[in-house]
């Protein structure tokens, strides 16, 4: 998994999974849900807040330096900590720059965010997007990132210590009976609780509404009269949000793998349920075709039966690693499939997984697991997953608040995918016994007065499905929709000239494509 294009999803390597997945890594789910504390931020997130409280901080002074990686320059800044009382304490956020290099007219500066939530612009930009980025929006903007409250550089959200998480990830998602449901509801309360424990401070803090503030504090410390910006997946709710608080700042915007924020969770949760399935059917059809496919010959359908028949053989008899303390087991076996149908590239390596598991070897899903996890080789976990959990519970009210919620959703999220629909249900239990509660919900956003956005959706996309693009293109105001009919997850830099034209074209000249735009 070195492409280039896998290298970019290292840093971000599956960016909406906090809708869904992040119930494979973590959040919380008893039945009993344990006293919460109650956030305030988001009933004035929306207003221009006390200008007053506010000023020091969107007149600050940047301090940049160099960071170890050559060319890029890095500096901290500082965001009221809790919007609502500004005057409460700061937040220091990790911000990163790589100045334009020319030639040409320069533009601005051109922040860039992931998706997640949890992943690290930072780690982004510096890995793919400020080399990876076609060379004329490089020569002609400051690649920007900053990594969002919570995330990474940025006063991260930590839950477990590593043998913990570790211990975390291999919990049964499919639980066959009541004591097994006791055993999955007990860990993600032990996953909130640790959250609670390490992060309490700022948990209630890190919503995307406040994130969205924190980058207009730095358009105008940067200089820009307008915000230009390039969000992928979640990147892309985090983008219209800036869009819909500050449309008369919102310069050009492109929100490529897009979200529906007018979705509830259980619809959001369902939706890519059935998204992960189109992929997996996608990656069926041609591995069939494969000589030595390991699920055989047929029909995808068929193909997938006999992927679900593995994962059920490993629930109950887990095959080794060469991590003793890891052997590959129904959940971890299930994260390393789905971590392969966000890209493509990731399908021969897949492929050689599920053999090597046929064959009693569970290193090549643990792999791709790992990589999911964002897991070193020593064990280590980035915060990825942490905060991931901790935006999702915040932004939204819980997809399921009982075990008998999810029972009852079982069949629609069976029939939305055959081989996944069921461990992703309970998975969406994660937000269930949060100790912070939820300050945002469900809505349409216009963003009334912003200048043309361009909203791109990938046909096949796993985990923003295309569908979403569609509505965000249609809610927003000034939105325009640009279609990739391909694989994958997101759709600029992934090898299609008529995607990257066409936003390269917007991103230069400000002239977004016609709406409705189809490119392969």
């Amino acid at each position: 998994m070195n492409s280039r294009r896998l290298l970019r999803s290292s840093a971000t390597l599956f960016a909406v999974t906090g809708l869904l997945i992040a119930g494979c890594s973590g959040g919380s789910g008893a039945s009993s849900p344990p006293s919460r504390t109650v956030s305030t931020t988001a009933q004035s997130a929306g207003t221009a807040g006390d200008r007053a409280a506010l000023a020091p901080y969107y007149a600050q002074k940047l301090s940049w330096r160099e960071c170890g990686v050559p060319g890029f320059e890095c500096a901290t800044m500082k965001a009221p900590l809790d919007y609502a009382k500004p005057s409460g304490g700061d937040i220091k956020l990790a911000v990163a720059r790589k100045k334009a290099t020319g030639p040409g007219k320069r533009i601005g500066s051109l922040l860039v965010n992931p998706g997640g939530p949890g992943g690290s612009a930072i780690g982004y930009l510096q890995a793919y997007a400020a080399l990876g980025y076609p060379a004329p929006v490089r020569a002609r903007y400051d690649m920007v990132a900053v990594d969002p409250r919570g995330v990474a550089r940025s006063e991260p959200v930590e839950c477990l210590t590593g043998p913990e998480m570790d211990a975390h990830t291999q919990v049964d998602q499919t639980p066959d009976d009541a004591a097994e449901v006791t055993r999955l509801t007990a860990a993600y309360e032990k996953f909130s609780k640790g959250c609670e424990k390490r992060s309490k401070k700022i948990l209630p803090h890190v919503s995307t509404v406040e994130a969205a503030r924190d980058m207009d504090i730095l358009r105008e410390v940067l200089g820009d009269e307008k915000l230009q910006y390039v969000g992928a997946s979640y990147g892309t709710f985090l983008g219209a949000t800036y869009a819909e608080l500050f449309p008369d700042r919102t310069g050009r915007l492109v929100l490529d793998g897009a979200m529906d924020p007018s979705l509830t969770a259980r619809d959001l949760n369902r939706d890519q349920t059935a998204g992960f399935e189109t992929a997996f059917r996608s990656f069926a059809a041609d591995c069939v075709k494969q000589r030595g496919c390991p699920l055989g010959t047929g029909t995808p359908a068929e193909a997938g039966a006999r992927l679900k028949a593995l994962f059920k053989a490993l629930d109950t008899k887990p095959v080794p690693t060469k991590d003793k303390n890891r052997p590959l087991g129904e959940a971890l076996a299930t994260t390393g499939a789905i971590a392969a149908m966000y890209d493509e590239g990731a399908w021969p390596q897949l492929r050689a997984g599920i053999t090597a598991a046929q064959q009693g070897d569970g290193n090549g899903l643990l792999a791709l697991a790992d990589t999911y996890y964002e897991r070193d080789g020593s064990g280590a976990y980035a915060n990825l997953m942490y905060a991931n959990t901790a935006v999702n519970c915040l932004d939204l009210p819980p997809a399921f608040t009982s075990p008998a919620d999810v029972r009852a959703a079982l069949p629609a999220f069976e029939k939305a995918s055959p081989v996944f629909g069921r461990g992703l249900a309970w998975a969406s239990l994660n937000c269930a016994s949060w100790p912070v509660e939820p300050t945002g919900a469900a809505h349409r956003i216009e963003a009334k007065g912003a200048t043309p956005l361009v909203v791109v959706g990938t046909t096949r996309d796993p985990a923003t499905p295309y569908k979403w693009a569609e509505s965000l293109a249609g809610q927003l105001a000034t939105g325009t929709l640009l279609t990739y009919d391909g694989d994958g997850h997101t759709a600029y830099g992934r090898g299609s000239d008529c995607i990257d034209t066409a936003i390269n074209t917007y991103l230069l000249e400000g002239t977004p494509p016609k709406d409705g735009k189809q490119c392969s």
